[in-house]
């Protein structure tokens, strides 16, 4: 209960001029705070500003994932040979299912190549006498666009995993410079032998902003990474979507791998 008051008390004795309207001069406590203090917020700075960029870029990358998936499907659908849509891949490139697409078509491409028929130079050649070249493996194809969707998935989680970092640590950064603002504001009781406010509040003020400045950092890394985990998860749906529409396409007699 005394700590409390002394929080309390510290509260009070760091306000500013203006305290009548409840405001404290934060900019003065940080500048007269201990190097350990110091150390701490600049730590939190440090892990904030990184979560934040974090939080841009992937709202801009998912966004435009959107943007380019909305194109590349249209491309997709009206097609009628895969060809047309490997021509667009490049402009739509952000966009997880050309990647798989890519990686289905580079698989499809090997197979035929290497059933075609062949000249005397070795370079695949049509023949009026000869079949089609058929897919052969279809579990290859498989195999590729599973390859291509563990791939994908890396893409878009990369960064997120920094987020749940800071919101996990941020808070105890802050707690470490809460226990050494407290303990140095005890030291001063015990050095000077008097537990006035001019030796108490300096140190449970430093306290009070590591903390602070903790939670600043982990709330929104908490909010960010929440919500780039559940986009995670909606593009590995819509990719296993994409990829089984792609191999019951390849499976029909007439597919469109030209």
């Amino acid at each position: 209960m005394r700590t409390l008051g002394f929080v309390a008390l510290a509260l009070q004795a760091q306000a500013t001029p203006d305290a009548g309207n409840g405001g404290i001069d934060f900019v003065h406590l940080i500048a007269h705070a201990t190097w350990t203090a110091k150390s701490v917020l600049l730590i939190l700075l440090l892990f904030s500003a990184v979560s934040w960029g974090i939080i841009f870029y992937k709202l801009w990358q998912f966004r435009r994932a959107e943007r380019n998936t909305s194109m590349f499907l249209q491309v997709f659908r009206k097609s009628t040979k895969f060809s047309e849509v490997q021509a667009v891949c490049a402009s739509v490139a952000a966009s997880p299912l050309v990647g798989i697409f890519q990686a289905g078509y580079a698989e499809l491409n090997m197979q035929l190549r290497r059933d075609a028929p062949k000249t005397a130079e070795g370079e695949a050649r049509p023949s009026a006498g000869v079949a089609r070249p058929t897919l052969k493996s279809l579990d290859a194809v498989d195999r590729a666009l599973l390859r291509a969707t563990t791939v994908e998935v890396a893409r878009l989680e990369k960064g997120v995993p920094f987020l749940a970092t800071t919101a996990s640590i941020a808070p105890f950064i802050g707690l470490f410079g809460t226990v050494w603002g407290v303990m140095a504001a005890f030291h001063g009781i015990g050095a000077q032998g008097s537990a006035s406010l001019a030796v108490v509040a300096p140190g449970i003020s430093e306290a009070l902003i590591a903390t602070a400045a903790g939670l600043g950092a982990a709330i929104p890394a908490v909010i960010g990474y929440n919500y780039f985990v559940n986009r995670v998860k909606h593009w590995a749906v819509e990719m296993e979507g994409f990829t089984m529409d792609l191999l019951n396409l390849l499976s029909r007699p007439a597919a469109k791998a030209g």
